[in-house]
């Protein structure tokens, strides 16, 4: 686990380095621009694409999740956590020093069985990151290159109009947003058809 971590380290360090975000981007871009020749290169057609790429992140996304992570074993042992939460804090209520004592044992196996299981949920985190981060790479790159006065907008609520290299009130650029809420909204429907469990 914690190679794999390591390694993971290693990856973003390299995508911070321009000259390999660039060429990540331009390989990216192999396979996503063509996106462009179904909806069209007029502004607008930017937002029906990162819309379209969210969905698609929010799938992948949700399908590993679904094949590697056991939900049914992580509420089994979520209801554990709470039936023995409920138990210990009865004892201390009580002042059963006896059953404190023999729970305080049990707890530290729960434990254990806790970080296990939080583990085993950033399995497919390495998968989703792959195919995710070279996504934003291209985002990125492909936004930053447009001439200046030519970059597609977006109207958001109170905001207005912004162009989707802009920052917005939270720190991030407009794209990133767009990219955010059809991400989170969109993998929520996923999720849901897909019969997906969560913690």
């Amino acid at each position: 686990m914690m190679g794999f971590f390591i390694i993971m380290l290693i990856v973003m360090g390299a995508y911070s380095i321009t000259p390999i975000r660039d060429g990540i981007a331009q390989v990216a871009d192999i396979f996503l621009s063509p996106f462009f020749s179904i909806f069209g290169n007029e502004p607008h057609s930017w937002l029906i694409v990162i819309l379209v790429l969210s969905a698609l992140t929010g799938l992948y996304s949700s399908l590993l999740q679904k094949y590697t992570i056991d939900y049914e074993k992580m509420q089994v042992q979520q209801q554990k956590m709470k039936d023995f939460q409920k138990v210990f804090r009865e004892a201390q209520l009580s002042g059963d020093e006896k059953t404190i004592n023999k729970l305080s044992e049990r707890r530290a196996k729960l434990m254990e069985d806790q970080m296990e299981m939080s583990q085993e949920q950033f399995k497919p985190m390495g998968w989703i990151m792959i195919i995710t981060v070279p996504i934003w790479i291209w985002l990125y790159w492909t936004i930053s290159n447009f001439p200046v006065g030519a970059v597609p907008t977006i109207t958001f609520p109170y905001w207005g109009e912004l162009a989707l290299s802009d920052p917005t009130a939270l720190f991030l650029p407009a794209w990133i947003i767009w990219y955010m809420i059809c991400s989170l909204s969109l993998s929520q429907v996923i999720r849901k058809g897909l019969n997906i469990g969560g913690i």
